[in-house]
């Protein structure tokens, strides 16, 4: 029952991650804004991962530290990546961040004295070179390549750690007490991205708020799916091989159902549409090589 909760979590977790992203995308059409959409993800996220109590575990006063070390980490991943998005193109961004599949697999290594094996290093290149074929958009000229490619390499590392960190320190916590924690801090770190609001919370208009509190939750309930299977089953490495089919779920959904979402994207043209098939069938040998090593 492990061997299969542990594929199907990171693979839910691809999939609801598309719906939130399409939902978080739209609501930012009414100029809601990165930094209060990052904020209001990480407080609503901060209440959803309160649900797993239930689960149990040892709470650590003398290890508080550990959780909110993470928690740092999750934040600095978080601005990062928007930094990299912000200042670049999504297309060149993306790509780079794939690297934190394969990063992911280094730091398992380094700070967790475990073996990777064949099959695992194949599939996390494979991934990421699909990642890279999924994202490409044609010959498009790119603006701030350098500093993109350096926020996004960072976001990329930093999560990577978070991920390997989470495997290393939730066991002698519990998800039941590690998480819900570690989500906390993260809701309170989270204030420091108010003063780079564009405006109030309040201010932010009404059409908007149905798109953005239910992306808001989606992601939430994505991001839980996710972080517990890398602390129940810590397999970071699989799981973000896996994880990162959302890669390939994100093109099927802006073709078939953007324009539910008023994305245009579906209007690409038929050689991107090619490149994006190869990084599919990349994506779908690589989470093949990870139901094999299971």
């Amino acid at each position: 029952m492990d061997r299969t909760l542990s594929i199907l979590f990171p693979l839910s977790a691809a999939l609801i991650y598309v719906v939130g992203a399409l939902l978080v995308k739209r609501s930012s059409d009414f100029g809601v804004g990165v930094w209060r959409t990052a904020f209001l993800s990480n407080l609503i996220s901060a209440l959803i991962f309160q649900l797993l109590l239930p689960l149990g575990g040892t709470f650590h006063s003398e290890l508080l530290w550990q959780p909110a070390l993470v928690a740092v980490l999750f934040l600095l991943g978080q601005l990062f990546n928007f930094l990299a998005i912000q200042r670049g193109d999504i297309s060149v961004a993306t790509p780079v961040l794939g690297v934190k599949i394969i990063l992911v697999a280094v730091f398992t290594t380094l700070l967790l004295t475990q073996v990777v094996s064949g099959k695992l290093w194949m599939a996390a290149a494979l991934s990421s070179l699909a990642i890279a074929l999924l994202n490409r958009t044609g010959p498009a000229r790119h603006h701030n390549v350098g500093s993109t490619i350096l926020y996004a390499g960072l976001s990329g590392t930093v999560f990577a750690l978070f991920d390997v960190l989470v495997q290393k320190w939730s066991p002698s916590w519990g998800a039941g007490r590690f998480l819900p924690v570690m989500f906390g801090f993260v809701a309170i770190f989270s204030t420091v991205l108010i003063p780079f609001f564009r405006a109030p919370i309040s201010a932010i208009p009404q059409e908007a708020w149905g798109w953005l509190a239910s992306g808001c939750v989606v992601l939430g309930f994505q991001s839980m799916a996710f972080v517990m299977t890398v602390a129940k089953f810590r397999n970071a490495t699989s799981a973000n091989v896996i994880y990162s089919s959302r890669g390939l779920w994100s093109v099927v959904a802006v073709w078939g159902i953007g324009h539910w979402f008023a994305n245009r994207e579906q209007h690409l043209g038929a050689n991107i549409l090619r490149w994006r098939l190869a990084g599919a069938v990349l994506m779908m040998a690589a989470i093949a090589l990870v139901m094999l090593g299971h």
